[in-house]
């Protein structure tokens, strides 16, 4: 293998787009990475020269999907919980458009591997701390019971998860699709903050 096609970034590409695919189409476990050289138009050998293990297409598969680190500022509207976590899930669906079938693929193959189900459940814990960010930011300090707190953000981070895991079957990627359940968090975060206020609830 000559050193220059070994050091060629574009190969290394086209690996992990081949990898995608037919992990996609025909599963991992059922795909050899003499199919995926093929695809790539690359020698079998140029795989392993970048990923050792077939798993490890995988690991760097996890190492494509979109950054999910939203700064705050950029969604939140202050004393619109609402708004606030619509606009999150309209920016979070922005970025998966770009990859459904992988975050499918991923999803799927979380089942089995092991490396894959970590990185996934790192992602998750990483939404739900930025869902509660920006609950917090949006309500205003003290207002909200932190308990309240993380029950939402864990409850809204499971939906957006399982919307996306699912996204490429179900075609779903609006904001809009998840209304009730932005209505319901809000609306149940406001009147717990309402019921703790001494003579909130009261005409």
């Amino acid at each position: 293998m000559a050193r220059q096609q070994a050091d060629d970034p574009s190969a290394r590409e086209r690996i992990l787009l081949a990898a995608e695919h037919l992990f996609a189409e025909t599963g991992f476990d059922a795909t050899p990475t003499s199919r995926i050289a093929e695809v790539a138009g690359v020698p079998k050998g140029l795989v392993h020269y970048y990923f050792r293990r077939k798993r490890d297409l995988l690991t760097a598969l996890v190492e494509r999907l979109p950054d999910e680190h939203i700064e705050p500022a950029h969604v939140v509207v202050p004393g619109d919980i609402a708004e606030s976590l619509r606009r999150l899930v309209a920016e979070l669906d922005r970025r998966l458009s770009a990859s459904r079938v992988l975050s499918h693929l991923l999803w799927r193959e979380a089942d089995t591997h092991r490396a894959v189900r970590d990185a996934l459940q790192t992602r998750y814990e990483v939404l739900v701390k930025q869902v509660r960010t920006v609950i917090l930011a949006a309500a205003g300090a003290g207002t909200l019971a932190l308990a309240d707190v993380d029950s939402a953000s864990a409850l809204l981070a499971l939906a957006v998860s399982y919307r996306h895991s699912m996204a490429r079957h179900t075609g779903e990627g609006s904001a809009d699709e998840m209304e009730r359940e932005l209505m319901f968090i809000a609306g149940a975060l406001t009147s717990r903050a309402n019921d703790s206020v001494p003579g909130g609830g009261l005409d």
